[in-house]
């Protein structure tokens, strides 16, 4: 069954459903608030389903696809969490080190699509890492709600260093050719900007989707390009975006806008088997 593109929804409905996201409501309050939306047969629940990712439609290279080689491993996070556990994929006819990508997940763990988004990157001829920060906690239990149950409870403090780490492994893998570069979503776009900070010329490049920025005493320390990806009425983080601007005077900041929901490339990136296009996105790159 096709699934309904975000400017099917009213826009009431997928604000609703980005408190959902962000843990500001429950899934009965959620419930509760669409069942307005609910007509001409369809239910809440329906209207639920409708809007969750659907890994396995999402799903671009498969686990046992044998242009790759993917396997868990293990790292050590001294300053977060002690041993951390993620996932790590290569071409499997990878001749010589690769460069390094660290992919980092939502707000809810190391979840199928993050696993792909690594395997894609592994075909593409990167060395891919997606660190898992519920590992203290279990590691991702396999359901999104639970997991993001499971991302409140963890240190926030420890949680940073935990992805720190993860891209001081990958900088360091026998593997990888020293150069590094990061991709995240949601809460993971916020690591890629605060990685950025952290890393200064360490990392090479980066590519947040969304994500919160850095503070903006900081944002000198950034010496990576970065490809930027905001929403038109994603509210939550654009409000951050015009001071990360204005503290990024050393270099330029080229902005493309279009799309007008964060949760229409929640649903993209679940529905079809392409990547991201320049006009499904707003893209700001400071270079």
């Amino acid at each position: 069954m096709e699934r309904k593109k975000a400017s099917e929804f009213p826009q009431e409905l997928l604000n609703l459903f980005d408190k959902y996201v962000h843990g500001d409501i429950g899934r009965r309050e959620f419930l509760d608030g669409s069942k307005k939306f609910a007509v001409g047969g369809l239910t809440a629940a329906a209207i639920f389903e409708s809007l969750r990712p659907n890994y396995a439609w999402a799903e671009q290279v498969p686990k046992d696809d044998k242009r790759i080689k993917a396997e868990y491993a293990n790292y050590q996070s001294p300053q977060g969490n002690g041993t951390m556990k993620g996932y790590l994929a290569r071409p499997s006819n990878a001749r010589g080190k690769l460069p390094g990508i660290v992919v980092v997940h939502e707000n809810r763990g190391l979840n199928p699509y993050i696993e792909d988004v690594a395997r894609r990157l592994a075909v593409a001829n990167f060395l891919a890492f997606a660190p898992d920060a519920l590992t203290p906690l279990g590691g991702y239990p396999g359901d999104d709600e639970k997991g993001g149950e499971l991302f409140a409870k963890l240190d926030g403090m420890k949680r940073v260093e935990d992805f720190v780490a993860a891209a001081r492994f990958v900088k360091s893998h026998a593997e990888c050719t020293g150069k590094i570069g990061s991709v995240g979503f949601c809460f993971g776009g916020g690591i890629v900007n605060t990685l950025a900070v952290r890393l200064g010329a360490d990392l090479a490049a980066g590519a947040p989707f969304y994500g919160a920025q850095p503070m903006a005493a900081d944002v000198a320390k950034i010496k990576a390009p970065l490809l930027i990806h905001y929403a038109g009425l994603d509210d939550r983080i654009n409000a951050g975006w015009p001071a990360y601007e204005t503290a990024a005077t050393d270099g330029r900041v080229l902005q493309q806008e279009s799309a007008d929901d964060l949760i229409g490339l929640v649903k993209r990136r679940a529905r079809r088997h392409t990547h991201w296009a320049a006009d499904d996105t707003c893209c700001r790159t400071r270079r």
